[in-house]
């Protein structure tokens, strides 16, 4: 399998920022933005893999940096950052816009991690990815620790829903 170049993976999303998307602070509501963000990364990594389905394996971080506001624009850019065997790592930054001013800004940054599925809905090897740029090449060279704190987070997280019960609370 072909290595791909990370540009190849590029999916960018502009939208405005309407009155229905804003929380009592009059900025975007951080779900929102999360819906926008894995809609995104979801191209990226389908783009990159060229099957009918891969599946957020989970949200990794999502970093508020600065509010978006109602005269902002919304620009969404992901590309695949780093891959497993079956895994891909998304990274989404977004720029607000004010659409008076032309200010720009990096208001918020995330990783997502998606697998690649088969006809069978099992996992499916992915293409390695080749970075180009300044910034594609930091996350790559990075993302095997991110990769490695994933892995660790998961074995964390398997101990804690072995300790959690389905047990409706007023009946303990």
């Amino acid at each position: 399998m072909e290595a791909k170049k990370t540009k190849e993976t590029r999916i960018i999303q502009n939208d405005q920022v309407l009155i229905n998307d804003l929380n009592n602070y009059h900025t975007l509501f951080g779900g929102v933005l999360m819906r926008k963000l894995d809609a995104c990364a979801t191209l990226s990594a389908r783009r990159h893999a060229r099957v009918k389905e891969c599946v957020t394996a989970s949200t990794d971080s999502v970093n508020f940096i600065e509010p978006i506001r109602v005269d902002d624009s919304v620009c969404i850019e992901s590309f695949v950052a780093y891959t497993g065997r079956s895994s891909m790592e998304i990274f989404c930054k977004v720029i607000a816009e004010d659409m008076i001013t032309a200010k720009r800004r990096i208001a918020a940054t995330a990783f997502l991690t998606f697998v690649a599925l088969g006809e069978n809905k099992k996992p499916i090897a992915v293409p390695g990815i080749i970075p180009e740029t300044e910034e594609e090449k930091y996350l790559y060279e990075t993302g095997e620790e991110r990769a490695r704190i994933r892995k660790l987070k998961r074995e964390q997280h398997k101990s804690l829903v072995a300790k959690l019960t389905v047990k409706k609370p007023w009946d303990v």
